[in-house]
């Protein structure tokens, strides 16, 4: 749990970090993904929950 926990705390870091850093343009990319079809924010969630499972899958397993 603590490793969970961890985790959790980081990616909201780097989840924040443009906000932070950048909030003016962060508000016009908002703004543009909202023009983005839902159909292509599905298929790039969907990649991107992929590539996190491979990453995952091999951070805990190590790369051969």
């Amino acid at each position: 749990m603590k490793y969970f926990l961890s985790v959790i705390g980081m990616v909201m870091i780097i989840e924040g970090l443009p906000y932070f850093a950048f909030p003016e343009k962060m508000k016009v990319w908002v703004q543009k993904v909202m023009e983005i079809p839902d159909s292509s924010l599905r298929k790039f969630g969907f990649a991107l929950m992929g590539i996190g499972l491979l990453l995952v899958y091999f951070g805990r397993n190590g790369v051969h």
